[in-house]
């Protein structure tokens, strides 16, 4: 009981540990981030042909702060994926580690990835449209808020969907989904791709493809991706056949 005990408390201090190490990396990032708000605002607004309307002077703060928040936990998160890998490891084997240690760049990269889709390519097309839309019938004037809501709606959903390959990488290890799964399925999958393209992008033909084509990309990346993990576990579970047989 007492031996349970130090081990609780051991796994409790190393947690302790894990989350200082995260919000303390939190706290640099978004000072660092506050101290440069005002280039990243340019930056973030430099396409716009207008100038964003504040409506009190506490919004200001709020924008900074926010622009701030929302860097710093980008940042942040790679930082965050190996905290939470340094505090599992101790229970994994060592093929185990090897393998996890490599989804904390892959995720990171297809999480910055994922961002600067949405960023570069989907936010541009729905703006221009949006924009276009409006043109000659309302006066257009945006406020600070409302507009960094449209631009996180616009980025984050692709930054959680460019992870795709990774979860079926994950799910596939696990055993819940096979490659062959995800072949049976990729009608009702493209069918769903489709869905969510046109429901984020304008109505048309160009920017509808430009949604399509990268998500329908990442999904057959995803099946041979579970492909490789499927063959790999496998040969491992034959191996342990083999092994109990002897």
């Amino acid at each position: 009981m007492v031996q349970q005990d130090m081990n609780m408390f051991d796994h409790l201090s190393e947690l302790r540990k894990r989350i200082m190490i995260v919000v303390g990396s939190f706290i640099l990032f978004f000072i660092l981030s506050f101290v440069f708000v005002r280039d990243i605002y340019q930056w973030l607004i430099k396409d716009l042909d207008m100038e964003l309307t504040v409506l009190g002077p506490l919004d200001v703060l709020w924008i900074f702060f926010s622009i701030a928040g929302v860097i710093a936990f980008a940042v942040t998160i790679p930082i965050l994926l190996l905290q939470i890998w340094l505090f599992v490891r101790p229970g994994l084997t060592s093929s185990e580690r090897k393998v996890t240690l490599m989804y904390i760049p892959a995720s990171a990269l297809l999480f910055m990835g994922g961002l600067a889709f949405g960023y570069f390519i989907v936010l541009p097309i729905v703006l221009n449209f949006l924009l276009t839309l409006s043109e000659g019938m309302f006066q257009t004037m945006f406020t600070p808020d409302r507009y960094f809501q449209f631009v996180l709606r616009m980025t984050v959903p692709f930054s959680l969907l460019f992870e795709l390959p990774l979860v079926v990488m994950f799910l596939t290890s696990l055993g819940m989904i096979t490659p062959y799964g995800l072949m049976k399925n990729r009608k009702y999958a493209y069918f769903a791709i489709v869905v969510v393209s046109v429901l984020v992008s304008p109505p048309d033909l160009i920017s509808d493809i430009l949604v399509i084509i990268p998500l329908i990309f990442l999904y057959e990346v995803s099946i041979m991706l579970s492909h490789a993990v499927y063959r790999r576990k496998l040969k491992r579970e034959l191996q342990e056949k083999n092994r109990e047989s002897i």
